[in-house]
């Protein structure tokens, strides 16, 4: 089976030993992503909702450039730096998966990498072979 390694281009990828997606074969696994945007600066400020949008569109292109798209997403996992905002960031989810329903989780965690982070959002995803 095809290995290939899909990189967002950020610093942090070669420090930690990580790439934001990685297909094989048919199946897609996005890392957890967070609001970052093209320059790498956090995107949406204290705004959990806007993270999350920024996230999912962040996970939406990995996916694009694997040969993928949200159609072909099987399983999400959130993790929120305050479960209190469970609504905001669900419904982000909701605008981009609402006619998808990918099996999901969503929980609360002390903190993310960067403490201005509210949300980080894992992708699996199956394509057709």
């Amino acid at each position: 089976m095809s290995r290939t390694n899909i990189s967002s281009g950020t610093q942090w990828e070669p420090i930690v030993g990580y790439s934001r997606a990685v297909r094989l074969g048919n199946v897609i696994h996005v890392s957890g992503t967070t609001a970052t945007g093209p320059d790498g600066a956090l995107v949406g400020g204290d705004d959990a909702y806007a993270q999350a949008i920024q996230t999912l569109r962040n996970i939406q292109s990995a996916l694009e450039r694997a040969g993928a798209s949200l159609s072909d997403v099987v399983r999400t996992r959130m993790y929120c730096t305050n479960i209190a905002e469970w609504e905001k960031v669900g419904r982000a989810h909701g605008e981009f998966f609402g006619a998808i329903r990918p099996a999901t989780s969503m929980v609360e965690v002390s903190r993310l990498i960067d403490p201005a982070m509210l949300v980080e959002i894992e992708a699996e995803a199956i394509v057709d072979s």
